[in-house]
């Protein structure tokens, strides 16, 4: 989830994050001069999984952290996103204190939420890199990274390269309107992506219920859709109002904007949709 896009109040995390760091904004990253320490700058890592006391969970979609070469954290728990500072020497990693957003989302994804914050507030974590021994479809080796807090739980990530704008399936994970103010999750049940096909112009996915498809031109920072075609299907009603919500960026030109992995659009008409890039 693009941090951009959120327009809710960024919060303290107190509850999850304990006692800021010395410093707190100063807060710098450094080399450190003991061995094996890992590249851990500079690269955004997909959350893999969570075990806290022997129980694996599994990071729900859009869980990252990066961690600048000038210390400023970013990420995602699950639901909210948050940004902290931190300092990096040899493979220790301490994380000053966070903010997050405010926004609620499913059961699952809250409950990692809470473990992931207070996993990444637990004191000193001790970082440890790898390699990928599969390569993805681009035959590139993805590097690895497991961080161990003081009390022995385990988070593992997987470096995450940044998507195209074609050719990717675009996971929709939030719909909004900046006359609103507001953005909100997707319901339960709701399956919802977009796939932009440069050969053909066109774009095709579901939005939320039903399957949609429409011509799409993109240029210069924008794309113009044309009038969506859709199934007929009848859902629930709370998917019904989302696909309602989705289908309003169908309104001719739409500006975007790709960070990473994460796609925001916004359309002239003030509707705003977040996603992120499927694995």
């Amino acid at each position: 989830m693009s941090l951009g896009l959120l327009t809710l109040a960024v919060l303290p995390l107190a509850a999850a994050c304990g006692t800021e760091k010395d410093g707190g904004g100063s807060q710098t990253v450094g080399t450190g001069s003991g061995s094996g320490t890992p590249e851990v700058t500079g690269v955004r890592w997909t959350v893999e999984d969570l075990t806290v006391d022997g129980k694996k969970s599994a990071a729900p979609a859009g869980a990252y952290l990066k961690i600048d070469k000038n210390g400023e954290v970013g990420g995602n728990y699950g639901c909210n996103g948050f940004g902290a500072t931190a300092t990096v020497d040899g493979d220790a990693i301490d994380i000053g204190q966070a903010q997050q957003t405010d926004m609620g989302c499913g059961k699952e994804r809250m409950t990692f939420e809470t473990s992931f914050a207070k996993a990444l507030a637990d004191g000193t974590l001790t970082a440890k890199a790898g390699e990928d021994a599969k390569a993805d479809a681009k035959n590139d080796k993805l590097r690895k990274l497991t961080l161990t807090t003081e009390t022995g739980a385990t988070i593992h990530l997987t470096e995450d390269k940044a998507a195209a704008l074609y050719g990717t399936k675009w996971t929709i994970t939030t719909v909004g309107e900046t006359d609103a103010g507001s953005v909100s999750p997707l319901p339960s049940g709701a399956e919802a992506y977009l796939v932009l096909d440069q050969k053909k112009g066109t774009v095709s996915g579901k939005a939320g219920c039903n399957n949609v498809s429409a011509e799409a031109t993109v240029s210069d920072g924008t794309i113009t859709f044309g009038s969506p075609a859709t199934t007929r299907r009848m859902c629930d009603g709370s998917l019904m109002e989302t696909e309602k919500a989705l289908l309003k960026i169908f309104d001719g030109k739409t500006a975007y904007k790709i960070d990473h992995r994460a796609l925001s659009l916004t359309s002239a008409n003030g509707t705003t949709v977040s996603a992120t890039a499927a694995n």
